[in-house]
């Protein structure tokens, strides 16, 4: 538009000028000679002669359009381009432990029903026999027992916690009958006062204290000692309240002859397969008649269909009866 302008100014003035950029674009152009420059007649002329301007050349016009197109690149390089909306990563839930709040509780209802014939594990804090499998008195929420020395160990702890109480004068007693079948010391009234007791909830903390002490805790930290999942945490747990440590303690070595640990680089289905293996070779040794109904159709089941994290549904039975864990 400006190049327009002055070439009109030029004819209207009679002014001879250049074409502006005519030059310029010829020294960018190599090849291409300058334009002549436009002389004005002679001042003696009789007739003063206008000579029209030369037309823009080609590269000047590409010239002055491309001037005019890099104002739009200019602006558009100043404007930041957004950065792209991150992908979100998918994050994976950890595997459930057998001390989770909700895996504890199924844990508890798996002895209970294979000990006691309910999932209601908390009403079997009043629970006492003699079941006539030598260990004595059988009593409370995991079976404590008066010939295996942890009855004693709980009323021990309920004494610490509360010192008058109607079951500290069977201590003496109980430190005589470890290894014993016997009543001696306890009948005809210990039955009826545990009985009585269980309804103290510092008999029922004792009773909690004492199976986590004894027998959940070693086993859980034994079972993630050897890269086991909530399914062998659970396990050994319960082969730790039935056998008691000595017994587990050889059930695991039998086992290890047998296969690798997950810890040491073993397959965990065929570690688990060969400790209940074990585990019910030592149920049945001088037991031939012994129901091992809670490694057949319990925990033999949920290895079996792969769920090593213990997760409901869970249907099992023991001794004919069915239970279920919906969640």
């Amino acid at each position: 538009m400006a190049l327009a302008v002055g070439v009109a100014a030029a004819v209207t003035t009679g002014i001879a000028v250049a074409a502006p950029q005519g030059e310029a674009a010829a020294a960018r152009r190599p090849g291409v000679t300058a334009p002549p420059p436009i002389s004005a007649a002679a001042p003696d002329s009789p007739t003063e002669t206008v000579t029209s301007p030369e037309p823009p050349t080609a590269a000047a016009i590409r010239l002055a359009a491309a001037q005019v197109g890099a104002e739009p690149a200019r602006l558009a390089a100043a404007t930041p381009t957004p950065s792209p909306t991150p992908t979100p990563t998918a994050t994976t839930a950890p595997r459930p432990e057998l001390t989770d709040a909700k895996w504890k509780e199924y844990a508890q209802q798996l002895v209970s029903s294979a000990e006691n014939s309910t999932l209601d594990w908390r009403s079997q804090y009043p629970y006492i026999e003699d079941i006539g499998d030598g260990h004595g008195y059988t009593a409370g929420i995991v079976g404590f027992c008066s010939g295996t020395g942890d009855l004693a160990d709980v009323i021990t702890r309920y004494t610490a916690l509360k010192p008058n109480n109607i079951l500290a004068k069977y201590l003496p007693a109980l430190a005589l009958l470890d290894g014993s079948a016997s009543h001696l010391g306890l009948d005809p009234t210990f039955v009826g006062d545990w009985q009585l007791a269980a309804k103290d909830p510092l008999l029922q903390q004792a009773q909690n204290e004492e199976r986590d002490r004894q027998y959940f805790t070693p086993a859980v930290q034994q079972a993630k000692t050897d890269g086991l999942h909530a399914l062998g945490q659970f396990v050994y747990y319960d082969a730790i309240v039935v056998q008691g440590p000595v017994g587990f303690a050889t059930i695991r070595t039998t086992a290890l002859a047998k296969a690798k640990t997950p810890a040491k680089g073993g397959d965990e289905t065929a570690y688990l397969n060969a400790f209940l293996d074990a585990r019910k070779a030592y149920m049945l040794n001088g037991h031939p008649n012994r129901n091992t109904s809670r490694i057949d159709t319990e925990q033999r089941v949920f290895l079996q269909a792969g769920n090593l994290d213990l997760r409901p549904p869970l249907v099992w039975q023991v001794y004919g009866d069915t239970y279920t864990i919906t969640a």
